[in-house]
């Protein structure tokens, strides 16, 4: 079976596989990493754009370690799972320091490294070195899950075992990196999650779901648990120009690294300004409560609003704070609930809605 699996689906690559993405075109192990680590948990419509701006500014490992971190994830905003740059700059850094600029060609070198684990090392080296080295990300694992009627949610170690198991069995010793992009765009494009186009699949004659009509059963979804919800009431201080104050998160924890109104607790805004800035601060009407979705969790924001009138000398003790003009944006990474707070301050916020990050 496998060999008519492969035969299957390099066939069918060669005619309707994608053969002109981005990160395809001069293709090296820098290139792939960086794809690897945008496609992500975000669909290849999206990644398409960032990865460009993101290749014309970090053109090389090296550019990339020497960058600022706010840079990095200025470029990053709107993707969400923010971890993700921040492991990407700080394995940059590791390569320059340990590996002089070159991304290591072994699996184990590779995993070492900051964000990279064994499914992305394995595309890395496949697809940059021709390396027979497999992969099991979501897609792949749709495809194997389905083709072989494998049981159960993908993230049980067992379910995880047999997955790596069959996707090891099928990847062949030539024509790797073509193998590895074959299997995922036909996740992508051919046997998606929902409403998969089984009458155009390759390997429709060898799919055991299909055999058995059972191809939504397949992969099992994650159990179901109730996401809790949190509140977080944050402070939107303007000065007399327009700017918003923000403050640089910790670098661990949610939207870390980044840059965001201050969160007040349950202290009044008059307080926190005498207490944090050194100044009064006037309250004005709030915004429109917003929710905003993480893995797991939901977050309830209350957006409060004051103006500062004059100056507030205890920001001279910190760099962590920065008055930032929407107007004529610095570089910093902004999460993308952040950027509709900034923007609603001129104007009345449209809605509650829910975008998930991390």
């Amino acid at each position: 079976m496998t060999d008519a699996f492969v035969a299957a689906l390099l066939e069918w690559f060669d005619r309707c596989g994608r053969h002109d993405l981005p990160w395809q075109r001069e293709r090296s192990a820098y290139r792939t990493w960086v794809s690897e680590i945008m496609l992500q948990q975000t669909q290849v419509a999206t990644a398409t754009g960032y990865f460009e701006r993101f290749m014309q500014r970090f053109p090389s490992v090296e550019t990339l370690a020497a960058a600022p971190l706010d840079e990095v994830l200025h470029l990053w905003s709107g993707l969400g799972y923010y971890a993700r740059a921040r492991n990407l700059h700080r394995a940059a850094q590791r390569v320059v320091l340990e590996h002089g600029g070159e991304l290591p060609p072994q699996l184990d070198a590779l995993q070492a490294l900051p964000g990279i684990g064994r499914s992305t090392a394995g595309a890395i080296l496949a697809m940059a070195h021709d390396q027979r080295q497999p992969i099991l990300d979501g897609n792949v694992k749709r495809v194997l899950a389905r083709v072989h009627a494998v049981p159960g949610w993908p993230g049980e170690a067992a379910v995880a075992r047999r997955l790596w198991e069959l996707a090891e069995s099928h990847t062949p010793a030539h024509r790797v990196a073509d193998y590895t992009q074959a299997i995922m765009d036909l996740g992508a494009t051919v046997c998606r999650r929902a409403r998969p186009a089984c009458d155009a699949c390759p390997v429709a004659a060898l799919c055991a779901a299909r055999q058995e009509g059972q191809q939504s059963e397949y992969p099992a979804p994650r159990p179901r648990r109730p996401r809790p919800l949190r509140h977080a009431r944050m402070l939107l201080v303007q000065d007399a120009d327009g700017a918003v104050l923000l403050e640089q998160r910790p670098a661990s924890g949610v939207w870390g690294g980044l840059w965001c109104p201050p969160e007040l607790g349950d202290e009044a805004p008059e307080s926190w300004g005498r207490r944090v800035l050194g100044a009064p601060v006037q309250t004005q009407p709030p915004l429109r409560q917003l929710r905003h979705g993480f893995t797991h969790f939901e977050l309830e924001i209350t957006p409060l609003r004051a103006r500062l009138e004059g100056a507030a000398p205890r920001l001279m003790e910190s760099d962590r704070w920065v008055w930032y003009n929407a107007r004529s944006p610095a570089k910093l990474g902004l999460a993308a609930v952040v950027e509709r707070l900034i923007a609603a301050l001129d104007g009345p916020e449209a809605g509650p809605a829910t975008r998930k990050s991390s």
